[in-house]
């Protein structure tokens, strides 16, 4: 496996975890040596998920999950690997944590105010952002010891 795959692969696998209703969503952040330094996925403030509905303005998302369950001191020049384009809050983090590049899975809501407003502040910070392409498509995780 491709390690660009792997890392996206387990932002996908993050996703899961998450009880979202509308969108499950997943981020692998990866240091330079190309170690996963954090995983996070979309979902409600810790102690908040059977008080609230879900609204996608309640949730912690995704990429502010990875960055606070990092493993790692600094997360300066790492890359993120995220199932859906950062909006204008999570791109800020991104920005503010000195992360180098957004590589990610799904733009489905490329023409939202948020979405637009994230790409403009990557762009004026200098982040280089791309769309994932898979060399392999799919992965399957036989959980049974061998």
């Amino acid at each position: 496996m491709e390690p660009e795959d792997y890392f996206m692969a387990a932002a996908v696998l993050s996703a899961r975890r998450s009880r979202d209703p509308s969108t499950q969503v997943g981020a692998c952040i990866v240091n330079q040596d190309k170690k996963v330094v954090g995983v996070g996925y979309n979902k409600m403030p810790n102690g908040c998920e059977d008080h609230m509905p879900w609204s996608r303005s309640k949730v912690c998302h995704a990429e502010l999950n990875a960055i606070l369950n990092k493993n790692s001191a600094d997360l300066k020049g790492c890359s993120i690997y995220v199932t859906l384009f950062p909006c204008n809050e999570c791109a800020k983090l991104i920005i503010q944590a000195g992360m180098k590049e957004v590589i990610y899975l799904s733009d489905k809501y490329n023409t939202s105010p948020e979405t637009q407003a994230a790409k403009l502040m990557f762009k004026q910070a200098k982040i280089p952002f791309r769309k994932f392409l898979p060399k392999e498509t799919e992965v399957v995780l036989q959980l049974q010891s061998v």
